[in-house]
């Protein structure tokens, strides 16, 4: 092979060995150049480094043996199976093979002489090997034991470890004829943070030497491995950062504070602001009053008053002559926040219109009429919001809220169709999902971040109990003597497995029972996620009228309406849960004036992860501590809801194991972007490949 570093932007068909087929095989995992092959890093390492003594064999290891075979038999029951038995002085093991020919069989024999590898385990006559690799040696050979720790790569069909340890190798072997070329981080910035250089972290973690720390490596945590952990995050904190700039020359609407209208909606409000509130608004006033589009995400817990924080946004908008849009992600919490603003905003003679995906003919046309002329002021409403038929007048504000649950294609068609005389609309994301501080500094580094961390005085946290299912007629006693005094309650029915089928069947047995167990003077409805939007709507609104006094629901209900009298909530298997879901849910409650209370209804017996997550729970009502938590214990895909979003996916860097590198990677991606501008591209290019930048636009 030559030795040029333009062979590393080749196709990797120049590695001897790879044809057309194998080729094919590496394109399914996006493998295509001889880089690509430097880069796809192993997954673990096996030790065949020495020869282990059967006596010092364990359960679990996977080991290099030698021995003599004394003895072999042919079983039928429960299936055909080869048994060979090994010695080599310091006790016998097993080599167990249930697909056999023939030839091996002959190989195998009585007195052969034998080396393999493999998993040991327990078997029915002892410590034994379950289809190792192996070779048939004379009594004379002595193994050559492999120099470095042998890597073990994620692959795909047609790809074995064998043809993936060739072609790593030779494109090792050209690495120091590359250096110069292949580093994209400057010396400056190696020096500044003590990386070691790429070319050595790269050797090492494809070709450890007998003397590394295998626990290390197989954690990630080996300083080789972190090097590149680093620079992956430094090509994805870049890649957010040059979103960032680029939505930032675009023009933005001038809405700086007039007070014409804020200082009364403020003076009618029949409570004061937090002084959280207060500081997250003048945040968004301050990025507002600035040419060029805000990007703002508000975080908040459950019941720290964003609404209040939006409609201040929102009246800024209005003061200034233009329109403002909030988007929610389900047609019940948008009519939720519609009902707030239409409340707190029409004594002002400001008009607030909605837009849902079930309004149709005449109500439909003139709310899009409405939207266009500029009668509606602002608009509340569902992904409808940016459908081709939508126009706004002029719109210089947007709300997401919720922002997890819609995927940045949405969020960008609705900021498209506010471009009104080359101006961007303003844009503010709310979460009630608190995200992590590590989460916030990767995924969200496009955005600016203001927390609200104060509830409003009189918010009571719910008191949170954890009771095994063997009590469950303590339980039921507990949801009718609430009943009885006039309060509502929330009975959720967690998923069953991954099928909505299971889990409204599990729903409605439930719904059956209490209705027998609690008697008919206790009205019980049920919600899941096979009824259509309306009649979700329906019976939320029902149960908000205080018409309905148990409503047993599926997870439909973790962002819902408001119901202040419903101060008590039964969650049945929420180990099956992740931590920021339970949390959501249980913000159902406590939203009024009395005690609430969580009873988290688990099945027996508890795993010890699951008795830890619980035991979180019914600790803390701080929603960003028990994000931290989830992320430690789930990682990030769930919280972030990736599976919507698109959320960067990571090749060797991990959000959780790696948060110590963070703070040093914002560092250096400050002074890439300072002094090391031209290499920018390059190294995103690398990690990132022509993948979607990811923007929460």
């Amino acid at each position: 092979m030559q030795t040029s570093f333009s062979l590393l932007t080749t196709s990797c068909e120049q590695a001897t060995g790879i044809g057309k087929r194998i080729s094919h095989a590496l394109a399914k995992l996006g493998i295509n150049t001889l880089q690509d092959i430097l880069f796809h890093l192993p997954l673990r390492y096996q030790d065949r480094t020495h020869l282990t003594p059967i006596r010092d064999l364990r359960v679990g290891d996977e080991a290099v043996l030698q021995g003599t075979i004394t003895s072999q038999q042919q079983l039928y029951k429960p299936r055909l199976q080869l048994i060979t038995q090994i010695t080599d002085g310091t006790g016998n093991c097993y080599i167990r093979m249930f697909y056999f020919n023939a030839k091996q069989k002959q190989q195998l024999k009585m007195g052969a002489r034998i080396l393999c590898y493999g998993e040991v385990r327990h078997g029915r006559y002892g410590l034994e090997l379950i289809h190792p690799e192996y070779r048939i040696v004379d009594s004379q050979y002595i193994p050559a034991m492999n120099a470095t720790f042998t890597p073990i790569y994620p692959s795909t069909e047609g790809v074995s470890q064998t043809t993936w340890r060739r072609i790593s190798e030779q494109v090792l072997n050209i690495l120091p004829d590359i250096n110069e070329g292949l580093e994209l981080i400057p010396v400056s910035v190696r020096e500044r943070f003590a990386l070691p250089s790429l070319i050595d972290a790269l050797q090492y973690v494809h070709r450890p030497p007998p003397e590394a720390n295998l626990a290390q490596l197989m954690e990630g945590t080996h300083p080789s491995q972190q090097r590149l952990a680093f620079e992956e995050l430094l090509a994805h904190q870049l890649s957010l950062r040059l979103f960032r700039e680029q939505i930032q020359k675009n023009h933005a609407p001038v809405l700086a504070a007039r007070n014409t209208v804020i200082p009364a909606f403020l003076t009618a409000l029949p409570f004061k602001l937090t002084n959280a509130q207060n500081r997250v608004f003048d945040e968004i006033a301050t990025d507002m009053s600035i040419a060029r589009p805000m990007l703002r995400l508000v975080q908040g817990d459950v019941g720290s008053g964003k609404t209040v924080v939006a409609a201040l946004a929102m009246l800024l908008a209005v003061e200034n002559g233009w329109q403002a849009t909030m988007m929610a992600p389900t047609e019940i919490l948008a009519e939720q926040h519609y009902q707030t603003l239409h409340r707190w905003l029409t004594p002002f003679g400001i008009e607030v219109g909605w837009l849902t995906g079930k309004l149709t003919g005449k109500a439909k046309t003139n709310a899009l009429a409405a939207i266009e002329s500029g009668k509606h002021q602002i608009i509340v409403g569902t992904h409808a919001l940016f459908q081709k038929q939508v126009n706004f007048a002029k719109l210089g504000l947007i709300v997401v809220d919720e922002q997890h649950r819609f995927g940045v294609e949405q969020r960008l068609a609705l900021r498209n169709k506010g471009t009104e005389e080359n101006n961007f609309p303003h844009q503010l994301i709310m979460t009630a999902t608190p995200i992590p501080r590590t989460l916030t500094m990767t995924a969200y580094a496009d955005l600016d971040v203001s927390i609200i961390d104060e509830l409003p005085p009189g918010r009571k946290p719910v008191n949170t109990v954890v009771v095994p299912n063997q009590r469950r007629e303590e339980v039921i006693e507990k949801v009718k003597h609430a009943c009885e005094r006039r309060c509502q309650v929330y009975w959720v029915c967690t998923l069953i497995d991954e099928s909505e089928q299971l889990d409204y069947q599990a729903a409605e047995t439930t719904t059956t029972t209490l209705q027998e167990q609690l008697g008919n003077d206790i009205r019980v409805s049920l919600i899941h996620g096979r009824l259509t939007p309306s009649e979700k709507e329906n019976i939320m609104l029902a149960f908000k009228a205080g018409e309905i006094d148990v409503l047993v629901a599926t997870t439909v209900i973790e962002v819902g309406v408001d119901v202040p009298n419903a101060s008590l909530m039964i969650i049945e298997n929420p180990e099956r849960l992740g931590l920021s879901q339970l949390h959501q849910l249980r913000g159902r409650v406590g939203r009024g004036h009395l005690d609430s209370f969580c009873v988290l209804l688990y099945q027996a017996p508890l795993s010890e992860l699951a008795k830890e997550r619980l035991a979180v729970m019914r600790e803390t009502n701080d929603g960003f501590v028990i994000a931290e938590r989830d992320l430690t214990l789930r990682g990030p895909g769930e919280i972030l809801g990736t599976r919507q979003t698109g959320v960067m996916q990571m090749r060797i860097a991990d959000l959780q194991r790696d948060n110590k590198l963070l703070p040093h990677v914002q560092q250096a991606a400050a002074m890439m972007q300072q002094q090391h501008p031209a290499l920018i591209q390059s190294l995103i290019q690398r990690w990132i490949g022509m993948a979607e930048v990811y923007g929460h636009v």
